[in-house]
């Protein structure tokens, strides 16, 4: 288990669907020790129902989330060079902090979360694909940081 750093920055693609799910069960795991935000490459989606409601199944609660882009992010006064850790969970995310990143010292982590918002015909099926992402999320944030 390695120390929890002190602020982490979780990134997607559209701040909707996986860095929100990360930030929230972040938030559920490790509380106040740990600073948490999410951002997304664009922000063109609002927090999507399927997440909120496969969150809630494990007690996050998503549904007062605002998604948000890295410029809004800095537009309201956070900074990238912030954050100790970077974490992306999309190749596109990836792409984004490396570049925004490139004269900080930071720590950019690709974690390859599955994209569940394709997946499934069905109301079940969407869920289950959802939950499949949720799921994955505890694993890596249980693995890298342990559980509290």
């Amino acid at each position: 288990m390695v120390d929890l750093p002190q602020s982490i920055l979780f990134c997607c693609d559209h701040n909707a669907v996986r860095s929100p799910m990360a930030e929230g069960i972040m938030k559920k795991l490790f509380g106040t020790q740990t600073y948490v935000q999410s951002v997304g490459v664009v922000n063109d989606l609002e927090i999507d129902g399927f997440a909120i409601s496969v969150c809630s199944e494990i007690d996050v609660e998503l549904s007062r989330h605002r998604s948000r882009s890295f410029e809004e992010m800095e537009e309201y006064g956070e900074a990238l060079s912030g954050f100790d850790l970077i974490v992306t969970l999309s190749p596109a995310s990836q792409r984004k902090a490396l570049d925004l990143t490139r004269f900080y010292h930071l720590t950019v982590e690709y974690w390859p979360i599955m994209d569940p918002t394709g997946i499934g015909e069905t109301r079940d099926q969407k869920l289950e694909s959802y939950r499949q992402t949720r799921d994955q999320i505890v694993a890596q944030l249980t693995q890298k940081w342990g559980n509290t």
